[in-house]
Formats: C-alpha cells, sequence, structure tokens
C-alpha cells in the first residue's frame, strides 16, 4: 500500500463545468414506469448532464480552469504544471494535457502530463500533482479532471446509461510552505479489470466491424463492444471490500479520526454502494453530501464537481478537513485527507 504524506502545498480554488443538456431517468423509455422508479431509488440518480455533439471533457475543463486563473487572478505564466486526469482524452494521440496548456496560455515551460484514470482519478492526481510540486519546488499547478462517460454508454443499457452523467473539473494548488499535511493511500488490483471497462477501441482489440454490432447481454442490457461493460455485483463487493480498509488505514496513518472530519466526499458511484459505506463507517448523513441524485456518476469528476455543487460556501467561508474516498476503474481505490482554508470556489459552470 502507497501510504504516504506531502507538505506545504495547499488548494488555492476549486471550478467545476457541466453541460447545460439535462437528461432525466424519469423520460428513459427503454424500461418499464416501474424499473424507472425502482432504478431512481437504488442508483439514487434521478437526472444527468451529456454533452451535446463536439464538447469534450477539455473543453469543461478549460473553463473551469479559466475561471479560477481569473478569479484567482494567477498569472499563467507561474502556473509550472498541468495534469489531465481522463479516460475520456481528446484524442488516442496526441495527449490531451499539451492541448490544454496552449489553449490556456501556459508556458511551454510549463510541465504537462495526462493519467488515465476514472472513479478513482481525483485522489491519484491530487497526490501525483501535490507530490511532484513538493518534490520538483514548483510553485503553481492545475489539475483539470473530468470524464464524458455518457458518449460511452449504451442506450438499451439499463446498468450504465441511466447512471453515468458528464462534468469537468479545475483545481488550482499552491505552494505554501508552513501549510498542513495532505495524506494519501493509493490502491489497486488489476485482477479486476474487467469489472468495468470498453472491451474494443484499444490496441488489445483494435475497431472492427464486429466493434459496432449489438449483442444481448441480458434482459434489459444491449451493448456494443465499445461501449462501457460494467460488472455491478462484482463492483458492488469490491467497494465493500476495500474502501473501508483504506480509510482506516490512512487515519491510523494519519493521527486522525472520523470525529474530526468536516466532510466525507465519496466518489459517486451508486446511492447503494454509497449508503452501504456511509452505514458501514456509522458517519452521520449530514457530514456525507451527495451529488449524485442531479448528476449522476460523473467518474473522475464527481468528487471535485460535489465539492462545488453541494459545498461551495462551506469551503470559501471556512476551514474545512476533508476526507475524499475515490474507487472503481481499474481496479483502483484511493483516500486523502486535505485541509481546505477558505478556498475560492466559483459557481457551478455551465457550457
Amino acid at each position: 500500500m502507497a501510504t504516504f504524506s506531502v507538505p506545504g502545498i495547499k488548494v488555492s480554488g476549486l471550478a467545476a463545468c457541466v453541460p447545460r443538456k439535462e437528461v432525466s431517468n424519469y423520460d428513459y423509455r427503454w424500461v418499464t414506469a416501474k424499473e424507472r422508479e425502482q432504478l431512481v431509488k437504488t442508483i439514487g440518480v434521478e437526472k444527468r448532464r451529456h454533452v451535446e455533439k463536439g464538447t469534450t471533457t477539455s473543453d469543461m475543463c478549460q473553463k473551469a480552469a479559466q475561471s479560477l486563473l481569473e478569479g484567482l487572478q494567477w498569472n499563467t505564466t507561474e502556473i509550472e504544471l498541468l495534469i489531465f486526469v481522463s479516460q475520456t482524452r481528446d484524442y488516442l494521440i496526441p495527449q490531451t494535457s499539451n492541448i490544454l496548456q496552449h489553449k490556456l496560455g501556459l508556458p511551454t515551460t510549463a510541465i504537462a502530463l495526462d493519467i488515465s484514470l476514472g472513479c478513482s482519478g481525483y485522489v491519484y492526481g491530487l497526490a501525483v500533482a501535490s507530490a511532484m510540486m513538493n518534490s520538483f519546488g514548483l510553485s503553481k499547478a492545475l489539475l483539470l479532471v473530468g470524464d464524458i462517460s455518457s458518449l460511452n454508454s449504451a442506450y438499451r443499457d439499463k446498468s450504465t446509461y441511466p447512471l453515468f452523467g458528464d462534468a469537468g473539473t479545475a483545481t488550482a494548488l499552491e505552494r505554501f510552505e508552513d501549510g498542513p499535511l495532505m495524506h494519501f493511500s493509493l490502491e489497486g488490483d488489476g485482477s479486476g479489470y474487467k469489472a468495468i471497462m470498453i472491451p474494443d477501441g484499444g490496441m488489445r482489440h483494435i475497431v472492427s466491424k464486429k466493434s459496432f454490432e449489438y449483442k444481448k447481454i441480458a434482459p434489459g442490457i444491449y451493448r456494443t463492444p465499445l461501449h462501457i461493460a460494467l460488472d455491478g455485483i462484482e463492483v458492488f463487493n469490491f467497494s465493500l471490500r476495500e474502501v473501508v480498509p483504506n480509510i482506516n488505514k490512512l487515519l491510523a496513518f494519519s493521527g486522525q479520526d472520523l470525529a474530526t472530519v468536516d466532510y466525507i466526499i465519496f466518489h459517486q458511484a451508486n446511492r447503494l454502494i454509497n449508503e452501504t459505506l456511509r452505514k458501514m463507517l456509522k458517519i452521520p448523513k449530514e457530514k456525507v453530501p451527495y451529488s449524485l441524485y442531479k448528476f449522476g456518476n460523473t467518474s473522475s469528476a464527481s468528487i471535485p464537481l460535489t465539492i462545488v455543487s453541494e459545498l461551495r460556501n462551506q469551503v470559501q467561508q471556512n476551514d474545512l478537513l476533508l476526507l475524499l474516498s475515490a474507487f472503481g476503474i481499474g481496479l483502483s481505490w484511493a483516500t486523502a485527507t486535505v485541509e481546505f482554508h477558505k478556498v475560492f470556489c466559483p459557481e457551478l459552470i455551465e457550457l
């Protein structure tokens, strides 16, 4: 287990962008009215945001980043690191981070790199960005995290289509020598990679005619190998098996406890998983905010989006200790404790 602390780095700003297009699960006609009601009750998603044709993850991350740069009055020449975390990049090649580096007006001397991670991506990205800043002596960084999973979901797949939404986020990180420690615990198990995957489209199974053929997987589930395949039972079992021990290990390492944490922000997987985890940890409901019901599972963006949409006033006006817990694709999972000190957080952006 990779458990470590990073000193001297603070979160200065946090922004999120979602598409204007709203999709309601109560209008999902692939299933019956009774099934729709049960789906909403189980997964906890009433509506989601879907991108229009031509809009990418990087477009939303760019909007979020620009709002931070303007609000914080940062000079782009001072930004030395840009990390883009997503599994829905603009192109197979080149890397999207360099495109964003150019569009945001960052200097060519800035480090720009992509990280391909989904559900656990925000915590992993925060760990990598803060550790690089600390190790390399970097002063300012942008962590851009998001996904447009709706484009990878088949309408006739009731296991995925009602669940996923789209979003892009930006986090501004800054060197702060006297700042508190960030604590991280990162884990993964590649033996479970098939639990959440898109079988075709990569180099293992390149696109062919068969990639576009719909197949019946189960009642109410039809998809092609170019769509997300989700093994709900395996993901549920994995989440309950790994997440709570990881949280407890980090708290034991950091010397913190849940009683002193102001809010616990889970990756917005689905209502059944998240509520089960909350009850296992015996956390009161008021300490666990949800954005799931109105934005769905937004993959890597779900934690920062939840903070912006549900805790915007709190993080701007107060000093808070947040525990971030992310888990999913890979399989991979991660926990972080991060102190937020009156963080700049603009209103949710729509694109």
